[in-house]
């Protein structure tokens, strides 16, 4: 960048945890803009390295207006006014063109500075935001403020939209702005012909994942594949839960549970892979967007099955991009991957579809474009 370009600048509560590459991602994706990023702390510096980073340190008085929420209000707190005060001096310095805040549930804290700025907010929805305390009605008068000061509100994809739209915000202020892919190369698989088949599943482990659908699945396979393996890489509240599960179906000495892996052992996971599985499933209002796993899969060439849930749908077309089933299916997902892998053709023509797909719509470029045209929009308007 020349140092010319106009600023936008992003509010991340955190930067940034390890499951946020996609965050990462889509700020360096940007064209035409030079990005500042304001946080109040700071995880991670070594994997997500950002010249443009202002931290602001969160208010000692925190704890006191997140008890008095829990406890009397169940109204969401706010920053203070000393918080409010210097986050504005920082976009005020850097002549900041634009504010985009990651996470609606972030925003209905932040909203003393939204509706203190005198430059267009953007605030972007990713999945579990809609759901929890947001979507309670202690929240309804805060989700009101942010959908009318917010320039825009985006969405990682159609199904989120609509979940933000019942959560109150106007039509014409949603838009859909994808997740950006890494550069990921593309690998021709062979089933293997000792049936020494590896199944995988990339995720956070918590419930909508489905992974408890996805253990299920693999114990009905098991009997008919007695070298299939499963491995689950990621860590979240029911690993324990999940190993349990396991050794209840009888399939423990069969399912690898890899913990979080970096980026590299990640794609050498999906190297040594044959069939990707996200059973997806709806809990308590929480829904994915477009999960980010499955669309480096697909990426990858890794045939995946997967869900009708949430924005999946909008990644993976049924019978092109990857093989969908309804939530809570396990029958289905195994006889799903009972196709994939007795059918060479069609774990081809899978493959192929779904890497295709994915770098049509979500690579660098096309959320680069997308981004820049939001942001001209808002800044112009």
């Amino acid at each position: 960048m020349s140092g010319n370009e106009p600023v936008v600048a992003f509010f991340c509560a955190t930067y940034l945890k390890p499951e946020m590459h996609h965050l990462h991602r889509q700020i360096l994706a940007l064209d035409g803009w030079q990005p500042l990023v304001l946080a109040q702390k700071v995880e991670n510096p070594g994997t997500f390295p950002m010249d443009g980073l202002e931290v602001v340190p969160r208010s000692p008085w925190r704890f006191a207006a997140r008890a008095v929420e829990r406890h009397f209000t169940l109204a969401p707190w706010q920053i203070s006014r000393g918080e409010t005060a210097r986050l504005r001096a920082v976009l005020s310095e850097r002549r900041a063109r634009v504010l985009h805040v990651f996470f609606g549930n972030v925003a209905v804290h932040l909203l003393p500075l939204i509706e203190s700025v005198e430059i267009p907010v953007v605030v972007s929805f990713h999945g579990a935001d809609v759901a929890g305390d947001i979507a309670t009605p202690g929240y309804r008068a805060a989700r009101k403020r942010i959908f009318a000061q917010a320039a825009r509100v985006a969405c990682r994809s159609e199904a989120l939209v609509e979940a933000v739209h019942r959560l109150g915000c106007p039509r014409e202020k949603l838009t859909v702005i994808r997740t950006a892919l890494p550069e990921l190369e593309f690998r021709e698989r062979a089933l293997p012909a000792d049936g020494s088949i590896q199944l995988v599943q990339a995720c956070r482990l918590v419930p909508k994942k489905g992974l408890v659908t996805t253990l299920a699945a693999f114990a009905k396979l098991s009997p008919r594949h007695p070298k299939m393996t499963l491995v689950i890489a990621g860590t979240g509240p029911l690993d324990t839960k999940l190993r349990e599960r396991a050794a209840q179906l009888g399939v423990a000495s069969r399912v690898r549970f890899a913990g979080f892996l970096d980026q590299s052992a990640l794609r050498e996971l999906f190297a040594s892979s044959h069939v990707f599985l996200h059973p997806s499933e709806t809990v308590a209002g929480d829904v994915e967007g477009i999960p980010n796993g499955l669309l480096e899969a697909m990426a990858t060439g890794l045939p995946v099955v997967a869900t009708r849930h949430g924005g999946i749908p909008e990644a993976v077309e049924h019978e092109v991009g990857g093989l969908l089933c309804e939530e809570r299916d396990a029958g289905g997902v195994a006889e799903a991957v009972e196709r994939l892998i007795g059918d060479p053709g069609l774990y081809a023509r899978i493959a192929a579809g779904g890497a295709a797909a994915v770098r049509s719509k979500f690579s660098r470029a096309a959320v680069a474009e997308a981004l820049d045209r939001l942001y001209r929009q808002v800044s112009a308007g």
